[in-house]
């Protein structure tokens, strides 16, 4: 099986912190994660100051604080992340941050050297980023949270947009067409990824549906993954054995902490075991081939069954279903050849319990 690719999604759970945003990365790092998430935003290009925060933000933040006054705490620099770069660099895990906006893209990519685009939900309708996620060289990952498939559909045509590197006005038709086209549905199958997900945290099981995750999979002939906003580590588990290629999960030093998203992440210690359970479902599933393995092959001779003498044979006598039995090993000729057998002559003497020759077929 191809190893899935695990983002420990710190998000903004650094709170603006920069010894906090340095703990998840080893954190990240120690749990076996393939790569550590942030958020890259500009607050003020984001929200309206008028703005409300959604309701789980106000469960866990200050309810005095608009949703743009929230987001200005947790926005970082462009020199906070170079360093958050640097560090990831020294302890191993790939750096990935969600840009908000074109410009946040493009220091992502063209200062930090980030590799992998991943494009949030709530983003999925605005064709000007996906048309500019298109035109980089990047992966592509696009989580689907709140979306229908057509939605999907439309997003899929404004990055094809982009990868095609088009010019002039992306009508709706413009993108229909490129979207249908040959041309782009091999770019689309090496370059994007769709995650699954449900945006709420944390997400109750009824409303997470992931089946849908293997919907969106057979419809559009791509990769998927999955965003997993629920509590615990069953639903990522349930995803990695139904297919997913990434798995994204939120984790926070502490669930006491100030902030939007700590009371639904994981902690350290539960962060680690779902990395590690992960891996040994990517184990267990294997590759899909139907064949002996190689635990198996010693066992082949000491489970099936040979054909043997049932009673004494001599040289000359018919073989008969009187005279033969199948009794283990399965080292001798397969009970399937015992029709073969019946009627012919014993090529020489067998006692009762001996394994008859291969040289009587």
């Amino acid at each position: 099986m191809k190893k899935i690719y695990f983002i420990a999604e710190a998000g903004v759970n650094h709170n603006g912190d920069r010894g906090l945003a340095m703990n998840l990365i080893d954190v990240a790092a120690e749990a076996g994660a393939d790569a550590v998430k942030f958020q890259t935003f500009k607050s003020d290009e984001l929200v309206a100051p008028s703005a409300a925060k959604a309701e789980y933000q106000e469960d866990k933040s200050n309810p005095n604080q608009t949703q743009l006054e929230m987001l200005k705490k947790l926005e970082i620099s462009e020199g906070f992340q170079k360093e958050l770069v640097e560090h990831c660099s020294k302890v191993g895990i790939d750096f990935m941050s969600t840009a908000f906006d074109s410009k946040s893209l493009d220091f992502l990519i063209n200062d930090l050297g980030m590799k992998v685009n991943k494009i949030p939900s709530g983003e999925i309708t605005n064709a000007p980023l996906l048309i500019h996620h298109g035109r980089t060289k990047n992966k592509i990952i696009l989580s689907t949270g709140m979306s229908t498939i057509d939605e999907i559909e439309d997003a899929l045509s404004a990055i094809c947009f982009g990868i095609l590197q088009k010019d002039g006005k992306p009508s709706a038709k413009v993108l229909d067409d490129l979207y249908k086209s040959a041309e782009v549905k091999d770019e689309l199958k090496k370059r994007v990824i769709l995650l699954h997900c449900t945006s709420e945290y944390p997400a109750l099981d009824e409303s997470i549906n992931l089946k849908a995750m293997r919907s969106i999979r057979d419809f559009f002939d791509l990769s998927v993954g999955y965003s997993d906003h629920s509590l615990g580590i069953e639903v990522s588990l349930m995803a990695a054995t139904m297919g997913a290629s990434v798995i994204e999960k939120h984790f926070t030093m502490d669930k006491n902490l100030d902030g939007p998203d700590h009371k639904a992440s994981l902690n350290p210690n539960e962060l680690k075991n779902l990395v590690e359970l992960i891996r040994r479902a990517e184990r267990i599933i294997g590759n899909g081939e139907k064949a002996p393995t190689l635990v198996e092959e010693k066992n082949k001779i000491v489970s099936r069954r040979s054909i043997f003498a049932n009673s004494e044979i001599k040289k000359g006598d018919q073989f008969s279903l009187e005279n033969l039995t199948l009794k283990r090993p399965g080292d001798g000729i397969s009970p399937f050849r015992m029709w073969d057998l019946i009627n012919k002559h014993s090529k020489k003497d067998y006692k009762k319990d001996e394994k008859i020759s291969q040289n009587e077929i």
